[in-house]
């Protein structure tokens, strides 16, 4: 970091990609320019000496609901898509990893062969001493998503931020591909979020950041150097925050 740099306002920050993210224009599966664009932006947060921490969906390889309202039991179909985040935790470690920096998957689940067990000290001194930690297998319980999981990690770890990757630049007041007078949001108030059903997260998620008061900041992904200035504190996407009212 040269001296004109601005310091980053959030030290540690977690961000919560989707299975989907990983996609790219494919319809199924793990598209390397994909991965390997992802990691370079991990990367750069990682230059600047921001901590990174990461929760991986599996809507990419399986989704629990979509398989559970096709018959399949909702505790497995939950259970196999704790595995497929598993496998795209892997790949972005790899991906981390073939650029130089040290990572570490952490399973909800216990699947010891490839990864550690989450242990939330653990996690902490990893990302005390540099590494990027990739959470996988969500909370390790069904019916909980990896949005949830991405909040309870935020708050276990003392992120100073939670960074939601999405494909649009922010939240809208409605889904701007289906309606065209559909506006962004510079910034929310959890309530608002939750009384007008906004669909940032599940109420689950939205709950817990607002209860422990974890700011939450959504951004395009596909936008270059969308993760870094979110953790510089720039205006960039919908910050979602509790505001105090008087």
């Amino acid at each position: 970091m040269t001296s004109e740099s601005p310091p980053p306002r959030f030290k540690r920050v977690l961000i919560k990609l989707s299975g989907e993210a990983l996609m790219g224009d494919d319809d199924y599966g793990i598209d390397p320019a994909t991965l390997d664009r992802v990691s370079d932006e991990i990367c750069s947060l990682r230059e600047r000496g921001v901590e990174v921490a990461v929760v991986i969906g599996g809507g990419n390889i399986f989704r629990g609901a979509g398989l559970a309202a096709a018959g399949i039991d909702r505790v497995t179909a939950d259970q196999m898509g704790m595995l497929a985040t598993v496998i795209n935790a892997l790949a972005i470690q790899d991906a981390l990893e073939r650029k130089g920096l040290f990572a570490r998957v952490m399973s909800a689940i216990k699947i010891n062969q490839v990864c550690e067990d989450y242990i939330r000290r653990r996690a902490v001194r990893h990302l005390e001493k540099g590494r990027v930690v990739v959470f996988a297998a969500g909370t390790g319980n069904p019916f909980f998503t990896t949005d949830s999981a991405a909040s309870l990690r935020a708050i276990e770890v003392d992120a100073d931020l939670l960074i939601k990757a999405t494909k649009v630049d922010g939240v809208y007041s409605a889904d701007p591909a289906l309606d065209k007078t559909a506006t962004r949001y510079d910034v929310l108030d959890y309530d608002v979020v939750l009384e007008r059903k906004l669909g940032v997260m599940d109420a689950t998620a939205i709950v817990l950041c607002r209860e422990n008061r974890m700011p939450l900041r959504v951004v395009d992904m596909t936008r270059p150097g969308a993760f870094l200035a979110a953790a510089l504190g720039q205006e960039v996407g919908t910050l979602v925050t509790v505001q105090d009212r008087t």
